[in-house]
């Protein structure tokens, strides 16, 4: 599976952006994807990931401002961040697992698949 990840940039403080992930291809009908950040000096955190039966996990840092959602025909993975703080600079990486995932979909160590990242820059 080959993520591509898109739509990072640089904004101010309060601002928006739109991040996309094509995937070339699903292993099975069961999987999980999810977004993923790491800021330099700290370890990559779950930011949202979402299953095939449509259950999503978002951590409390970003609840209520991001949204993930997919377009499974398209095989393209989104996450909306609304109202941007420095505090969400960081790379940001798409990731596929071959799982079914729940609980643990914030896990970055249950994916086996990851895309290049895309670096999100967030001014005061």
């Amino acid at each position: 599976v080959q993520l591509v990840e898109s739509g990072g940039g640089s904004v101010q403080t309060g601002g928006s952006l739109r991040l996309s992930c094509a995937a070339s291809r699903f292993t099975s009908s069961m999987y999980s994807m999810g977004w993923f950040r790491q800021a330099p000096g700290h370890e990559r955190e779950g930011v949202a990931a979402i299953n095939t039966d449509r259950i999503i996990r978002y951590p409390d840092s970003v609840k209520g401002r991001f949204t993930i959602s997919k377009d499974d025909a398209k095989k393209i993975l989104y996450l909306q961040m609304n109202r941007l703080e420095p505090e969400d600079t960081a790379m940001y990486y798409c990731a596929y697992s071959s799982a079914y995932l729940d609980n643990n979909l914030l896990s970055p160590e249950r994916y086996n698949y990851w895309g290049q990242g895309t670096q999100v820059t967030v001014s005061s």
